[in-house]
């Protein structure tokens, strides 16, 4: 099916999904789930576990898996992570459309995450497929302000080659940096994902197969979100 989508916004059934009335229960299954990471159980069997106890929907599995850590992981994770203090006069490298989509749904009113780790995260879900949509130029409008503001040297944007798209992505945000002034390069790479673990730079992600395994990180989407749509949609499920 073609995504003919216009907008980045909330699923159909958000409203239900995560409504005031079912905020306990998600809680409840982060807690549930992490007791069991934290006790050596395989993730994919004990997500099912949970979302079988609670009678979670599919988004709802989705959310506690994104949300739900052991506190090994928790703990690795934030002892490399750094505020935006200590990005002032550094190079960033940007996990492309992890941190665009965060901001593309915050601008639609789509529900982000907050999980045990403190992370700011959405629930998209690429799959190989990515749309421009109306939120994508003032998403990467906010994102260069606020690296600007936050005193970054320069930053380096790594898209996903096979997703589609990657590449109009590639000319927007090369338009958009030279608007802003600001100092961006933008590669289109197979995969990612090992440059952005072994990095010496700062990675800006959400990713936590990256969080536990690169050098430095900071939540560059989290805090846009946080300084520049404080009326987003954000519901916490962390411990």
């Amino acid at each position: 099916m073609v995504d003919s989508r216009l907008h980045r916004g909330p699923d159909l059934e958000d409203a239900q999904n995560f409504g005031p009335d079912q905020l306990a229960t998600l809680c409840a299954a982060v807690a549930d789930l992490s007791w069991l990471l934290d006790h050596g159980y395989a993730e994919h069997s004990s997500l099912a576990l949970v979302g079988n106890r609670y009678s979670l929907r599919d988004r709802q599995r989705q959310a506690v898996g994104r949300c739900s850590c052991s506190s090994a992981a928790r703990e690795l994770r934030l002892a490399h992570r750094v505020g935006p203090a200590e990005v002032a006069g550094q190079c960033v490298l940007i996990d492309g459309f992890n941190v665009l989509t965060t901001v593309e749904l915050a601008l639609g009113g789509g529900v982000l995450l907050v999980g045990c780790d403190g992370v700011m995260r959405d629930i998209v879900g690429l799959r190989g497929s990515y749309r421009l949509v109306a939120e994508t130029r003032p998403a990467i409008d906010l994102i260069g302000r606020q690296l600007k503001a936050f005193g970054v040297r320069e930053a380096r944007w790594l898209l996903d080659r096979p997703v589609s798209n990657s590449g109009r992505l590639r000319d927007l945000l090369l338009e958009v940096a030279g608007e802003l002034g600001v100092a961006w390069t933008v590669m289109l790479e197979s995969n990612p994902d090992p440059e952005l673990r072994g990095s010496r730079e700062i990675v800006a992600t959400a990713d936590s197969a990256i969080l536990e395994r690169c050098l430095r990180w900071f939540g560059l989407a989290g805090l846009v979100v946080e300084c520049s749509v404080p009326e987003a949609w954000v519901i916490k499920l962390g411990l």
